[in-house]
């Protein structure tokens, strides 16, 4: 017969009612986790503000917070994020309208959490045969984005807390300014919220946005120059999360000669004696309404829409010089496939429905440019956004009447020099809208005939027998000869 010493057998004792403790404990978390996966959508969201759509979401106005429903788990959509309201310094690089990456991803649940995951488009296994498909989906990482609580669910739905993703630093805000040595910032809940005039819900999209404050030290003298506080950077983050397009759309493969960039990818399920790499056009979808007609409309015409913000007469040159493309598809069948309308006034800029022309303005000149939001998959452009900056048309001013030299008189007549920046701003908002459709730089057109808007075109000035100068030819009128021949190729 064994033994036990007393405090073996005190200790004995002591540790059975802890035990039991630590039982009860444990079926109380049980029961805590249970009841708080009853809670269903309709008890918790009751009073919120609710918008349906593709994803529909809620906003309590209580405690500032967004959720989101997920009812599509473990389905491929578009997730785009942009930058509706920048910081306004051409040399930070974070402008009005700018467009973040464009991402294929899609939700899956992992017990109290739901995650956003970006899928890896760039290798993949285009095959008839899931395995294979499934080899190469495995054999590389993919990306978690975000890790959203599971706040209620029911009937294959989840309600999940987006709020801190929504304010989270998506367009890599305090990395730009680090990068240019503009100071340490990082986004502050605290001085941030959601901005519920631009989050909506429609069929096949969700725009959601939020109004961000990045705080700081050591700012550098561009933030200076452009915040009111240099300790406080407030701007507007977006979320757009897009339904993949319909059925139909025909890729076409990227050849060297076409004119336009490329969409690239790796695919491990090509036969091994072709190359492994691969090359989409990137290009709007466009169809005729009579196939056969030699000139048809479009079923879906591609159609841009102008920032109401810009001023006449730069308004109607950026209207003229964007109409310039019509002419493209209507040499290879099309009537009105493209068109240029105003920007709806309840619309959103950044919405993925609105291919828009935005003016954006800076403290310095910089850049124009033209960027897409397009499916990684196909290469199909679902929205083109065009940022051009306002100052461009003030430089060339400047630079003709420097030519020109007209101040005779203090009444002196400028409509020359006006007219030159306007025939400027003609070309650029017809290359920018150029690189939204597809298309690259031709850096070889301007001294062949002015083949290609594609070109950055110089001025062409010539001296008049009195020895003035003549602006009259400074930009050609029209798209090039390339420029039709690139369009025939998409």
């Amino acid at each position: 017969m064994k033994t036990y010493s007393l405090p073996l057998l005190l200790c004995l004792t002591l540790v059975l009612p802890i035990a039991g403790a630590v039982q009860a404990a444990d079926t109380s978390d049980s029961a805590k986790a249970a009841a708080k996966a009853a809670v269903t959508v309709a008890d918790y969201t009751r009073g919120m503000t609710h918008q349906r759509g593709y994803f529909d979401f809620y906003y309590d106005a209580s405690s500032d917070k967004l959720y989101l429903l997920i009812d599509k788990l473990e389905q491929p959509f578009i997730f785009q994020s942009s930058l509706p309201r920048g910081v306004g310094s051409n040399d930070i690089g974070l402008d009005r309208g700018q467009l973040g990456e464009t991402r294929l991803v899609q939700f899956e649940r992992f017990g109290s959490k739901v995650m956003l995951k970006q899928l890896n488009t760039y290798y993949r296994a285009e095959s008839d045969n899931a395995a294979e498909r499934a080899s190469a989906e495995e054999a590389f990482a993919s990306s978690v984005i975000a890790g959203l609580p599971v706040v209620a669910s029911e009937q294959g739905s989840v309600l999940v807390d987006y709020t801190a993703f929504l304010q989270s630093d998506i367009h890599q805000i305090s990395a730009s300014l680090a990068k240019q040595k503009q100071g340490n910032f990082k986004a502050d809940s605290n001085r941030s919220g959601v901005y519920l005039p631009r989050s909506k819900a429609f069929e096949r999209n969700t725009e959601l946005e939020a109004l961000v404050t990045y705080t700081g030290d050591n700012a550098g003298e561009f933030v200076r120059q452009v915040a009111p506080s240099a300790d406080a950077i407030t701007i507007h983050l977006h979320h757009s999360l897009i339904a993949l397009p319909e059925p139909g759309y025909q890729s076409r493969a990227f050849h060297p000669y076409s004119g336009y960039w490329n969409t690239e990818y790796r695919d491990y399920g090509s036969d091994f004696g072709a190359p492994i790499v691969k090359r989409l056009l990137p290009r709007h979808r466009l169809q005729k309404k009579e196939p056969s007609a030699a000139l048809s409309e479009a079923v879906e015409p591609i159609v841009y829409h102008l920032d109401p913000g810009v001023p006449e007469p730069v308004r109607t040159a950026l209207i003229d010089g964007a109409m310039w493309w019509n002419s493209a598809f209507e040499k290879i069948g099309y009537k009105n496939a493209f068109q240029v309308k105003d920007l709806p006034a309840d619309a959103d800029p950044m919405d993925v429905r609105y291919n828009v022309i935005q003016w954006v303005h800076r403290a310095t000149r910089g850049w124009s440019y033209g960027a897409s939001v397009t499916d990684p998959r196909t290469g199909e452009i679902i929205k083109g956004h065009v940022t051009l900056g306002s100052l461009r048309v003030r430089q060339d001013f400047l630079i003709a009447t420097g030519l020109t030299a007209p101040y005779g008189a203090i009444t002196a007549d400028v409509s020359k020099q006006k007219a030159m920046a306007l025939a400027r701003i003609r070309q650029l908002s017809a290359h920018e809208i150029g690189h939204t459709l597809g298309f690259s730089h031709n850096f070889a057109a301007s001294p062949k005939e002015r083949a290609s808007v594609m070109d950055y075109p110089y001025p062409r000035f010539s001296l008049k027998a009195d020895g003035t100068v003549d602006l009259s030819d400074a930009y050609a009128i029209g798209i090039g000869s390339r420029d039709y021949r690139d369009v025939m190729r998409g």
